[in-house]
């Protein structure tokens, strides 16, 4: 660590050198809580570098099952070629004279890690603090490098995981099923909104990468919105969409298309008549009030993207993170960063980046991506397969769900060639091709893309348009709940 700012100032970095010399000198004679501080402390803790030589023979010692004295990690650091630079055998010998009792290593380990914490705060603030006198600094990297820092810190010394016997682990799975028992939908993730869906996967579970792929214009933001939306407005769940291709408007317009009926071409024509106002204003009342939070910012990169979710998580309390789409998100911001890679290997990167952040923070990730020009050259049905998964096998690799949308109406098709020869106008096919904790299975979705929505098939397209509150009475005569504020018997606006 660069002492080089204490320095400057006149000050000492936090340290405390005697605790060292006690914690190496107890190791070496006393294995008591040995395993204990091999889960709490590493080299770099240490403030003198030849403590940290001397702990780095020791860990290698302890992995490799060898046994820890005076003798072995002598010969270890000599070995190494480290044995004159820490002071020779006299002064491992010094170590285990100091020690009195190794009773409290434990508390001393925990110690030096406080001290450890301290002068890696003190180096990130000091850093920003340089970062600040430059004009050139732009202030929202600044911030978010400051967020990532320091969340880094937390997660990587302070919420260290530990392993975990059966007893516990049992336990635990035992409460999450009881959980999911109370659930009234049984459900142990977050529902889609998608009968067949939630019945084959129970849910969008926590630290999943679900991939949802398809050629360009199948749906694939369509598909994304209309899961978000039997989120956001039917379980009242916060979701946050990462949109590299749509803008926050562009996104919303379809959201009300999708939630009013009115056709999209309507709305961005703003051919709307008086009725049509009134309906958009009352079924948009609720969507107002959703915990639905969108960031448009182009060209995102992972760092930028692992840093808002954090954020997100932590001031809105976001159970779900959507990305449309993950090959126009980069691995930098900075261009003085990158190195000569191809395509492949950064979406490589991006795919295990993605699986990385949804583990870390604990919540699924739902990202888009689009599939290759194969599909167009193959024969037949074109029905997408992993393979066709654009420009890495990664992708495949790292999802824990992989959903492809299949509408034969796209290549001319007007009949499927599976579902007794059906009509295959205005329907799409879910098909599932890998989920790492169930099973695979394909689903039929009804598709109205004049209003930007997918719905089961077996509902019909008015009884999608209202809400539990609205129904119809024996004329076909809109019926409105007496405590709404819209109170209309015209039938709403197609």
């Amino acid at each position: 660590m660069n002492d080089s700012h204490f320095l400057q100032k006149g000050k000492i970095p936090p340290q405390s050198i005697d605790l060292e010399k006690i914690i190496l000198g107890s190791i070496m004679i006393d294995k008591q809580g040995l395993h204990e501080i091999m889960n709490l402390i590493f080299p770099e803790v240490f403030y003198k570098k030849k403590h940290q030589y001397i702990f780095k023979s020791i860990q290698d010692l302890y992995h490799n099952s060898n046994p820890i004295d005076l003798y072995t990690v002598s010969n270890k650091l000599r070995k190494e070629g480290k044995l004159s630079f820490i002071g020779g055998e006299l002064y491992l010998i010094e170590l285990t004279q100091k020690v009195i009792s190794s009773a409290h290593v434990e508390y001393h380990s925990r110690i030096i890690l406080q001290k450890f914490l301290l002068r890696k705060l003190i180096n990130i603030s000091s850093n920003i603090i340089e970062h600040c006198y430059n004009e050139d600094t732009d202030v929202f990297e600044l911030l978010d490098k400051a967020e990532s820092e320091l969340f880094d810190i937390n997660q990587k010394y302070l919420n260290k995981k530990k392993y975990e016997n059966t007893r516990s682990l049992i336990i635990q799975a035992i409460n999450k099923i009881k959980k999911i028992g109370k659930n009234k939908n049984g459900l142990s993730g977050i529902s889609s909104g998608f009968y067949y869906l939630d019945k084959i996967t129970s849910g969008f579970q926590n630290s999943d990468l679900i991939i949802l792929a398809s050629r360009p214009g199948m749906g694939k933001t369509t598909f994304m919105l209309s899961i978000i939306r039997n989120i956001i407005l039917d379980q009242n769940i916060p979701v946050a969409v990462f949109s590299l291709e749509m803008s926050s408007i562009q996104l919303i317009i379809r959201l009300i298309a999708s939630e009013t009926g009115i056709s999209s071409d309507k709305l961005k024509k703003s051919n709307l008549s008086d009725l049509d106002w009134k309906y958009l204003f009352y079924k948009t009342k609720k969507l107002k009030e959703s915990a639905l939070l969108i960031d448009d910012t182009p060209s995102l990169s992972l760092f930028n993207f692992r840093a808002k979710c954090r954020h997100l998580i932590s001031k809105h309390g976001i159970k779900l993170v959507c990305l449309d789409y993950m090959q126009l998100m980069g691995i930098h911001d900075n261009p003085s960063n990158f190195v000569i890679r191809n395509r492949e290997q950064e979406i490589s990167i991006i795919s295990r980046s993605l699986k990385s952040i949804a583990k870390e923070l604990d919540i699924p990730i739902i990202a888009l991506s689009q599939l290759s020009r194969a599909v167009e050259m193959r024969s037949g049905r074109k029905r997408p397969i992993l393979s066709d998964l654009r420009e890495s096998g990664s992708i495949e690799q790292d999802a824990d769900l992989v959903l492809f949308i299949y509408r034969p109406e796209y290549y001319g098709f007007d009949t499927w060639d599976t579902y007794g020869k059906e009509s295959c106008i205005g329907q799409a096919e879910i098909i599932l091709s890998k989920h790492r904790n169930g099973g695979l299975d394909k689903f039929r979705l009804k598709f109205i893309s004049n209003q930007s929505k997918f719905i089961d098939l077996e509902n019909n397209n008015e009884s999608s348009l209202f809400s539990k509150k609205i129904i119809h009475n024996n004329d076909n005569k809109l019926v409105v709940n007496s405590n709404d504020s819209f109170i209309d018997d015209s039938i709403p606006p197609n």
